[in-house]
């Protein structure tokens, strides 16, 4: 491990954790921290404790570990802010949220395999090990990035309205649907050695090329909310990944099946494990996990309830018809 920006990561973490807990407390709550909340953080303890005396399991596994005490932790959090919270309505939603995450991150994973940004080193030799790993790993994504959107939304950081946005045209969203889609066949499409610095425009490919299908098909639309004023969601995915970002590049770090960034920018400026400019796709692909879900949800039609991985959505479409 490259230790050299370690001390700048750990800063980056302790603000993080700071910032989110100085505006808990400051908050009002409607509920009681519920009893997972307290095994998460437990969780939490134990398997850095583990982690520290070299248990073997708990190196391998400690990414999907920390993740899932994270989730625990954090829907408890969200709960005493405003009395509701995803595993408080519907486990069963939850649950579905975290399966459907495991085939969208893999769509990512395909793209590695062709840009190669990124290697996993330390993972168990057992194939079945191995892939209960990833799966369990993968599973964690898209409920992290939603969890933690919830969070901010109930520590109302982004509740202030904008201007309203005049209706966007056919021809602006069509354009958007173009540029999406060369964003995401352009890297795949070049030598690697050109794509393996092209993994930018991927991270906001499905966004320009979904939001407008989510906006013409009756999904959720990031596109109609700014058009109605409302961006808080946005800015709290965006928030949301920066969160995330930082817990996963810092679990990582220490984990012993881990993944190593190997693209070719910066790899001498690395905070934890990721080069310095890799922190800036954080924020767009928590905006693209929600476009993603809502494409997911808009084709499944009645498979998923309106409340599955939408207590976000559901929230802010809410506040914005209320203004």
């Amino acid at each position: 491990m490259n230790s050299a920006h370690l001390p700048v990561g750990m800063v980056l973490v302790g603000v993080t954790v700071g910032f989110l807990s100085l505006r808990y407390f400051s908050r009002a709550k409607m509920g009681e921290f519920r009893p997972w909340g307290w095994l998460g953080l437990g969780m939490l303890i134990l398997f850095g404790a583990l982690l520290v005396f070299r248990v073997g399991w708990a190196g391998i596994y400690f990414t999907p570990l920390c993740w899932t005490s994270y989730l625990l932790l954090a829907d408890a959090a969200v709960y005493s802010l405003k009395g509701s919270s995803r595993l408080s309505e519907s486990p069963r939603d939850f649950l579905l949220l975290a399966l459907v995450s495991i085939p969208l991150w893999l769509i990512f994973e395909a793209y590695n395999l062709r840009m190669q940004n990124w290697t996993y080193v330390g993972l168990p030799a057992n194939p079945l090990l191995r892939n209960f790993g990833y799966a369990w790993s993968f599973a964690t994504i898209w409920p992290a990035i939603f969890e933690t959107a919830d969070l901010l939304k109930a520590l109302d950081l982004f509740s202030r309205p904008i201007r309203p946005h005049a209706p966007f045209s056919r021809t602006c969203r069509t354009t958007l649907v173009v540029v999406g889609a060369l964003f995401l066949a352009v890297p795949v499409l070049v030598p690697v050695g050109i794509g393996q610095y092209l993994f930018a425009p991927v991270w906001a490919g499905f966004v320009l090329l979904l939001e407008p299908v989510n906006y013409a098909w009756g999904g959720h639309s990031l596109l109609r909310d700014w058009e109605k004023g409302d961006s808080a969601l946005f800015w709290n995915l965006m928030a949301a990944g920066l969160v995330c970002g930082v817990f996963w590049e810092f679990w990582n770090y220490w984990a012993t099946a881990r993944w190593l960034y190997v693209f070719p920018i910066l790899q001498g400026w690395k905070i934890f494990e990721m080069p310095l400019p890799g922190f800036l796709g954080f924020p767009a692909f928590a905006v693209e996990c929600f476009v993603m879900f809502e494409s997911v949800k808009v084709l499944a039609g009645g498979i998923f309830r309106v409340r599955t991985g939408d207590q976000v959505s559901r929230s802010y479409t809410s506040a914005a018809e209320s203004k």
